[in-house]
Formats: C-alpha cells, sequence, structure tokens
C-alpha cells in the first residue's frame, strides 16, 4: 500500500489514566465521567472503570487497573464495552457511551440483531488469496464496519501461496477507494510493521472474517507470543476450520487492543442503510442522475445506471450485489423492529395481568 494511503500517526491518548489508555481508555469515556455521581442513581464515586474483555453465557470477564474479575452480565454489554464497576458490590453500576457498536442479524431464523463488539477503532477485514475470496462477502464485512463507525481495512492472507496475490488485491479495492488493502505473507514478513498505522496505544483493533483466514495468526504475530490457537485450512476446498471459539479482547505489548472473533458462517446486515451507501458511493452518484429519484433501475425510462451498464462503465454484478444488501437490510431491520415492538406489547400486558392479579389479591 503506497505511503500515501497510510492513516497518519494516532498520537497516544492526552490526559488519561495511563494503564488504562493501555486498555483502550481514551479522552471520549474519560469525559462521560463528569456528571455520573448526580445523574445516575445509587452511582458510587468510587466506581472505576473496567473492560469487557469476554461474554460468556452467564457472566462477563471486566479488566481494569488491578482488577480482573468476573461478573454477572449487566447493560447488555458486549466485548469492548466500558463498565463502571462498584467495588465494594463487584457489580456493574453502568455503561459508558459507545463510540461505535457493531452489529449484525443473529443467525438462522432469529429477528433480533446480535451487538458483535463495541468501542473499536479499526475493523481488520481479513480474507485469503484462495477460493475463500469472495468480493461480495467482503462488500458485507466493509459496510457493517462503515455502519459502526470503524475504519475498515482489507487484509489479504496467504499471499504466498497464490499464482497471481495482485489480481486478488486489484479486486479488492474496487470495493471501496476509502479502503486500504494489504497483501500479507505472515510466514515470511512481520504484519507489525505493516498494521503499525493502526496498531497503536489506546487504539482498539478487530479482525473479521471466515475460519482459516489467519485471524488468529496475525493476533499472535502482533503479541509475540501465543495468545489463540490457530489451525490450516482444508485442502480439498480451502474451507477454514473454527480455531477461536468466542470473542475475546487482547492486549499487545504496545497498549494496543484486539479482539479475535470466530469466523462468522453467516453475516446478514440490518440497521447498515449507511454502511451500504458508504460501500456503493459510486453507485449512489450515478443513481443520482436517474430520472426518477425513485427510479429501481430495471425498466425505467432514463436511467443513469442502466446507461452505465449498457455502455460498459457500471460492473451489472455490482449493481446487483448493490440492490441484493439493499433488500436484505431493509428486510431484516423490518423483522427486527416488529420483535422489539412485539415484545414490548407482550412485556406491557403481562405487566397489567400482574398488576390486576396483585390488585384482586389486595382485595381479598
Amino acid at each position: 500500500m503506497p505511503a500515501s494511503e497510510r492513516p497518519e500517526t494516532i498520537d497516544a491518548p492526552d490526559a488519561v489514566d495511563a494503564p488504562l489508555a493501555r486498555l483502550g481508555w481514551t479522552p471520549f469515556f474519560e469525559a462521560q465521567l463528569e456528571g455520573f455521581s448526580s445523574s445516575i442513581p445509587d452511582f458510587s464515586a468510587a466506581a472505576q472503570p473496567t473492560r469487557v474483555t469476554a461474554v460468556h453465557r452467564n457472566t462477563l470477564r471486566v479488566i481494569g487497573v488491578d482488577v480482573d474479575l468476573t461478573i454477572p452480565h449487566a447493560f447488555e454489554a458486549t466485548v469492548g464495552d466500558w463498565l463502571m464497576l462498584d467495588p465494594q458490590t463487584k457489580t456493574a453500576c453502568a455503561r459508558l457511551e459507545r463510540s461505535s457498536l457493531i452489529k449484525r442479524k443473529a443467525a438462522g431464523r432469529i429477528t433480533y440483531t446480535q451487538s458483535i463488539a463495541a468501542n473499536i477503532d479499526t475493523v481488520f477485514v481479513v480474507s485469503s488469496c484462495n477460493a475463500d475470496f469472495n468480493v461480495a462477502r467482503l462488500e458485507r464485512y466493509v459496510a457493517l464496519a462503515f455502519e459502526a463507525d470503524t475504519t475498515p481495512v482489507i487484509i489479504l492472507t496467504k499471499a504466498d501461496l497464490s499464482d497471481d496475490p495482485d489480481g486478488y488485491v486489484a479486486q479488492a479495492q474496487t470495493i471501496s477507494d476509502r479502503v486500504a488493502v494489504l497483501a500479507l505473507d505472515v510466514r515470511n514478513t512481520d504484519p507489525s510493521d505493516a498494521l503499525a498505522p493502526w496498531v497503536q496505544l489506546g487504539q482498539t483493533i478487530a479482525f473479521l472474517g471466515s475460519s482459516g483466514v489467519g485471524k488468529s495468526t496475525l493476533v499472535n504475530a502482533l503479541s509475540g507470543q501465543i495468545k489463540a490457537a490457530t489451525q490450516g485450512i482444508r485442502d480439498d476446498d480451502a474451507k477454514g476450520r473454527h480455531t477461536t471459539t468466542h470473542r475475546e479482547l487482547h492486549q499487545l505489548p504496545n497498549g494496543c487492543a484486539v479482539l479475535d472473533t470466530p469466523g462468522m458462517r453467516e453475516l446478514q446486515l440490518t440497521d447498515a442503510a449507511s454502511g451500504i451507501k458508504d460501500v456503493f458511493a459510486d453507485l449512489i452518484e450515478i443513481a443520482a442522475q436517474c430520472k426518477f429519484s425513485d427510479c429501481a433501475h430495471q425498466s425505467e425510462p432514463k436511467c443513469a445506471i442502466k446507461a452505465g451498464i449498457a455502455d460498459g462503465s457500471v460492473d451489472p454484478a455490482r449493481v446487483e450485489r448493490w440492490q441484493k444488501l439493499q433488500d436484505e437490510d431493509a428486510h431484516n431491520s423490518e423483522a427486527a423492529s416488529q420483535t422489539v415492538a412485539h415484545r414490548k406489547a407482550r412485556d406491557k400486558s403481562l405487566g397489567k395481568t400482574i398488576k390486576g392479579l396483585q390488585k384482586g389479591n389486595r382485595k381479598k
């Protein structure tokens, strides 16, 4: 990647506690502490910031300054969240506002939104230079990252095993001119140098991608030790084997926090309209030239998208992927909204029933 495409070096956080900075604490969170004691009932003035590093079925692991505890679930927290911990009760009494939130539609037929991680600065979308590579999947991950208000970077691994790594890079670069693309051979080169502009003190990075593409290998390379288990890919179809079994936040020696995640077999977008627009900004700009503002780019006259396809300036496959993601996101967003509304109505009805029974008992 040309030096001009690299981000400027990120300054270390100022005016924050140094040990907390190594956990990802920034002035954004520091500023939220003011007024907590007066705005939150039963808030302990001695409460201290802790970060959620792992989420289990019934518990959270939180780490802070001289704190490493397992506590009950609270505030619908996800990995990366900052919780204020009451030192006396060893329970969370508040969750800080998030700087970013990565979410998706829960896998399967369930119609609720699943939080993947919070307070992530950079998302490394990882794919391999082999049969795993898929432009449509990469577009989904990049849209997910844009919607979450994070910086996406595409990393292509196993470049040493490919006869044409440059070809994979060229395909990835067509996704968005706002996304840097790196081809890495972690066996023969140190990825720390290539990723250094993003892997810095006070920053939190996340690796997302399919199983077996090298996410855990990159975590281990950055940490200089074995923090995450690794396995190879299957020779017959280049499909990965699941090695990471749950999302977990690790601390790097330089004070950067890194999230390793299991491979996602299914990634469906929800509430990601803005992220999709960011990925397909080129098509949005062309569509603005259509005669009708609500043009579906099918049979409408004077459609700029169809004209671009006809003259070869617009890739019809890209248009199809754009429309598919839009339809999917709209469907999932509406379904999730209806589910939430149904649950609220059910809870309200249940509350009325309970109050009625309590009132009847009092009369008796």
